[in-house]
């Protein structure tokens, strides 16, 4: 777990470097006259496995009203009318 501080004058140039060589658990604090002002972490690696489909099968119910077409003065008010 490693911290890196920069500056914000010194982080603009080498900040490519520093986000190349970040790992789990490090971050990258940039500050601008010594206060932190932004923390950089690494997002988390994505799963190499491929998700299930169907994993939310039957946990939602559509209304057959949701086919019916909208009354007369909600569509006015998409169309801004």
């Amino acid at each position: 777990m490693a911290t890196t501080i920069l500056e914000l004058g010194e982080g603009a140039e080498h900040l490519p470097e520093h986000i190349a060589e970040l790992k789990q658990g490090d971050k990258i604090i940039l500050c601008e006259e010594k206060t932190p002002i932004a923390e950089i972490l690494p997002l988390p690696k994505a799963s190499s496995e491929p998700r299930a489909l169907g994993l939310g099968a039957g946990l939602a119910r559509v209304p057959e009203t949701f086919f019916e077409p909208l009354p007369d003065d909600l569509l006015d008010m998409f169309e801004g009318k």
